[in-house]
């Protein structure tokens, strides 16, 4: 009996490990991140089949301004796109994030509906934080008077 009992716990846990995958790999982990930065810029192009491609021109409509998101997790800063100008994201909101689809999925503020955006660009987060820093040195040298120009408006 006892044989018999512990295949069956067995197989009920395996059953129960290949519904939690399935769960976790339909869902999805979220991850956390802040979004940083936001600038209206052009849309990443939408992926069309082989008809749209090599079919007939489409009209010429006016581009239209897309907002672009900076993103940084724990670990990697994404530079995202929306598909329309209508996607906006509240600036320095900590937001619930995945990756699904070659897509950045973002859900804010519990809703039920989820958000998904283009990913322009990604940039490991201990290199960003570097270039973030070179920067800042940069404006620091360049807003500092030089001690020879100094010298010079005070001989004047």
């Amino acid at each position: 009996m006892t044989k018999f009992a512990d295949a069956r716990t067995w197989r009920w846990l395996a059953a129960a490990l290949v519904i939690c995958s399935a769960n976790a790999a339909w869902g999805g982990i979220y991850q956390h991140g802040t979004i940083v930065r936001m600038r209206m810029g052009d849309c990443l192009p939408a992926h069309h089949g082989f008809i749209t491609t090599f079919g007939a021109p489409a009209s010429e409509a006016l581009p239209d301004a897309c907002p672009e998101y900076t993103l940084v997790s724990d670990k990697v800063v994404y530079v995202i796109v929306g598909r329309s100008s209508n996607q906006l994201v509240p600036l320095a909101d900590v937001i619930d994030f995945r990756l699904r689809n070659n897509e950045l999925v973002v859900r804010l503020d519990d809703a039920k509906h989820e958000t998904k955006f283009g990913i322009k660009e990604m940039i490991l987060r201990s290199e960003w934080d570097m270039v973030q820093h070179h920067i800042a040195e940069q404006l620091n040298t360049s807003l500092r008077p030089n001690d020879k120009d100094l010298a010079l408006r005070t001989r004047e």
